[in-house]
């Protein structure tokens, strides 16, 4: 699947529904300063056409991505650490942790996104854009 991502775009796909993720999106938005990244809901129509176009396991990975026209999908810890290296510092450090292997990441990663409900609640609907934020999202 090929996304039409204006150029130099990344899109970040989250659970719109969870807390903890909706407030990861407004922090990459306020930090993102070089305007790089777009957003959609995986509950959206166009991250349900992702999913499905990428096989995406749901029950295995259903909390953040992130897609790049040159090299597709990342996942659960590889998303978080390459998305945090396009922000500012001190946040874009935490991208160096990428050396350490993604197995090992992964586990720290599963266990947030395991317990994201019960630590940060669960929306009954996902996020609605502000108008001044509705060009950022996509779906």
């Amino acid at each position: 699947m090929e996304l039409n991502l204006p150029h130099n775009k990344k899109l970040i796909l989250f659970d719109g529904v969870c807390n903890l993720c909706n407030a990861s999106v407004q922090y990459i938005i306020k930090h993102d300063k070089k305007n790089v990244f777009l957003f959609a809901a995986l509950q959206s129509d166009l991250g349900k056409q992702i999913i499905e176009a990428y096989g995406i396991d749901t029950n295995k990975t259903d909390s953040i991505l992130l897609y790049t026209p040159e090299n597709g999908i990342y996942y659960k810890s590889t998303a978080a650490l390459k998305i945090a290296r396009h922000l500012g510092f001190p946040i874009n450090v935490m991208g160096t942790f990428i050396i350490i292997p993604a197995f090992i990441r992964n586990c720290v990663y599963d266990y947030i996104a395991k317990n994201r409900y019960k630590w940060y609640g669960k929306k009954e609907s996902c996020m609605i854009p502000t108008p001044e934020l509705k060009n950022k999202f996509l779906g």
